[in-house]
């Protein structure tokens, strides 16, 4: 029997050790067999049988509520002023002000002034407290076990004072810690809102359509959804009637409505603007374009990049080790000097600035942000390790076909043999409307945007590996090769040279003809994308070392691409196997090797480079699971963009680690003379938290690459 297996979200979820202790809590209740928190989403996954109220039971010590996520309800996060940690705060805040001014009219030390300091202690530290002294009996040491032990020492000293300004300032401290992790998580939190959770639909029963509001869970395959203009989508699906536009930025990233039309495709949480379409549903809710990316973005802030599974061990030894020098600290000197109080009072203010919350979420705040910003631009990054590593890559590799070109062929001369143009084409298109070709889709979009009126064709053959012919009006025309229309009339000397030129410009040459002579000749070709040229310059101006394009096509239509662009290393006629092995060959040459292709045929390359990245992924399941990033449209722009927010994220990063331990490292220097004290260790530490919250955050600036 399969164990069940169930997701929920949860609310108030800021701190990183209160996180890593729920997870414990959680692991603890009897029917659980295991748990997994995603700190960055929010989101606890467990295996087993768990009560909603069990969950909240074991959250209970940090006010962490649980819903279902299956409910796909919208988490709301509490704001820091009505939680009730920071509003036992805000009250101790008043007990201080009024201790303050009791000090100056009474003096330091009176017993009014010193009981208005204990009232400020008690309420505002009660939820520290509370925690702390547990902690204490368990002998678990985080952080609100070593507030708690600085507190209760500094008040046993005689220090009120200090005592209660600091429980304020460190719950100030939790505040901005919250409300950064809260921010970060926006990302998530805007992507869930995005689908609407009930729909207007036409289902089919008893051989009639019926209409009705269901809620998105119960909408099945086959039902059509009724937009009307101004609604948002509710599942991915295919137009049966109707044309607008279509706003899909929360998909794509793309700012300009897309027009659809009959036949095109449609995504979930995007949104309808012009006028009214019926959509057949091809996918269930848990399915949808919009579902896999959540998930996605989740289950990459949940995974831990190398510096962040370096500030981990790290952390694991570094609160021991904190709590060593602070008894070290309160007792060697005092053997020394006999002054018991300065010196306790010294520990005291050591095990204050030791609190390792800065350096904690200096990590996760940052990679959390990044790949939010990120999912917003269009670009899903699955994991902080492949983030990390983007900035690492010094060589890249382009697949050309749908990559570095649009993937689509598309007329880019014509020349006629004494022959009106506009004919030529309505004749061409005539045949080539009942043909499969590539090549006769570059010729029907030619004409559909010349407006040309196509006649009907009549008798209609096709010629394997050739071409095609039929009858229009009364005259039988033929389209094909020019080794096939060679064999039915003479090609004149001034189209011969036009032929061979196009062909050594990597071109293909479709001639048409009659019985009688040859009409005119198209010159079709996959058109590099505009952005190429400007991407490539980006990335050798950013530090990429080498570019280099691997593709299937023929050699001498590849060279002339990778003129255009610039690229020096071309290699042409390979099959996907031979992909592969060019990626190997790179990666012994420069190290980490970026792969950018289509999700599809490149899968092998894409899966051995140390980055694959997948063009176009809205809609194609095959480019979401192959890559470890996905670009959700065809934007080459977003290479740089992304590339760029690798080395900004990584670099901030570094600057977090050292804001944590740097400004701590100061203040632990204070010790030697004894000038450290309580105050100056509450602001040390707050002021690491805030810098390297406020310096995670510049992450969520949307420096788009276009």
């Amino acid at each position: 029997m399969a164990v069940k297996t169930e997701q929920y979200r949860l609310e108030n979820l800021s701190c990183a050790n209160c996180a890593i202790k729920f997870e414990k809590n959680v692991k603890e209740i009897a029917g659980v067999q295991d748990a997994q928190l995603n700190f960055g989403a929010a989101k606890l996954t467990i295996v087993g049988e768990a009560t909603v109220a069990e969950l909240e039971a074991a959250g209970a010590f940090d006010g962490i509520k649980v819903s279902k996520a299956s409910e796909r309800k919208v988490v709301q996060t509490v704001p820091f002023y009505k939680r009730k940690e920071n509003q036992l705060a805000a009250f101790s805040l008043v007990f201080v002000i009024l201790g303050l001014f009791g000090s100056l009219l009474l003096g330091e030390g009176h017993i009014l002034v010193n009981s208005l300091f204990a009232i400020a202690i008690v309420v505002g530290g009660y939820p520290i407290f509370k925690t702390g002294i547990k902690n204490l009996l368990r002998l678990e040491f985080d952080m609100k076990t070593l507030m708690t032990i600085a507190i209760i020492g500094a008040a046993l000293i005689g220090e009120w004072q200090e005592a209660a300004v600091v429980v304020f300032l460190f719950a100030i401290s939790e505040a901005l810690e919250a409300y950064s992790m809260n921010k970060a998580r926006q990302s998530i939190s805007q992507l869930v809102e995005l689908a609407p959770t009930t729909a207007l639909i036409k289902r089919a029963h008893d051989q009639h359509f019926h209409e009705m509001e269901v809620a998105t869970e119960q909408i099945q395959i086959g039902d059509i959804l009724l937009v009307k203009p101004g609604q948002k989508i509710a599942m991915d699906g295919i137009v049966m009637v109707g044309t607008s536009t279509v706003n899909q930025a929360a998909i794509t990233g793309e700012s300009i409505p897309v027009t659809k039309t009959v036949g095109d495709h449609v995504f979930a949480g995007t949104l309808n603007e012009a006028g009214a379409l019926e959509i057949q549903v091809t996918k269930r809710v848990e399915d949808t374009t919009i579902s896999k990316i959540i998930h996605l973005v989740e289950e990459a802030q949940a995974q831990k990049a190398p510096s962040q599974k370096f500030v981990d061990r790290f952390a694991k030894y570094y609160t021991p080790a904190i709590m060593l020098v602070a008894v070290v600290v309160a007792i060697v000197p005092s053997f020394v000097t006999g002054d018991w109080a300065h010196w306790i009072y010294q520990g005291l203010a050591v095990l204050v600035v030791g609190c390792p919350c800065a350096l904690v979420i200096s990590t996760p705040v940052a990679i959390v942000t990044a790949i939010g910003n990120a999912a917003r631009q269009g670009v899903l990054i699955k994991g902080g390790a492949y983030l990390e590593q983007l900035s690492h890559i010094r060589a890249v590799a382009f697949d050309k076909t749908g990559t570095l070109t649009k993937g689509q062929p598309e007329v880019v001369d014509i020349m006629t043999n004494n022959y009106d143009e506009r004919t030529l084409f309505a004749q061409m298109a005539a045949v080539e409307k009942k043909s499969q070709h590539p090549l006769a889709r570059a010729i029907l979009a030619k004409a559909f945007d010349e407006k040309i009126d196509i006649p009907q064709a009549e008798n209609f053959q096709s010629v394997t590996g050739k071409g095609a012919y039929a009858t229009v009006k009364d005259e039988i025309i033929y389209v094909g090769s020019v080794s096939w229309i060679e064999s039915i009339v003479a090609i004149p000397q001034n189209l011969s040279k036009a032929i061979e030129e196009h062909a050594s410009n990597g071109h293909s040459v479709i001639v048409t003809a009659n019985k009688e002579r040859v009409l005119g000749i198209v010159s079709i070709a996959d058109q590099v994308r505009s952005e190429s040229k400007s991407v490539i310059e980006a990335l050798h101006k950013s530090g990429i070392e080498h570019t280099v394009m691997l593709t299937g096509d023929a050699p001498l239509t590849a060279q002339k691409i990778a003129d255009r662009l610039m690229i020096s290393d071309v290699r042409a006629s390979l099959l996907p196997e031979n992909k592969l092995q060019a990626i190997k060959e790179l990666q012994q040459q420069y190290g980490s090797v970026a792969m950018v292709g289509d999700g599809v045929n490149d899968a092998p390359a894409l899966a051995t480079a140390d980055i694959g990245i997948a063009m176009g992924g809205a809609g194609s399941d095959a480019a979401l699971e192959t890559a470890q990033i996905v670009f959700m449209r065809d934007d080459l722009t977003k290479l740089p963009f992304t590339m760029k927010l690798s080395k900004r994220t990584l670099t901030i990063i570094k600057q977090n680690i050292i804001f944590a331990l740097g400004l701590k490292l100061v203040a632990l220097l204070l010790v030697i003379p004894g000038w450290l004290t309580l105050w100056i260790a509450i602001f040390a530490d707050i002021g690491a938290t805030l810098l390297v919250i406020l310096n995670a955050l510049r992450l969520l600036k949307n420096n788009k690459a276009s």
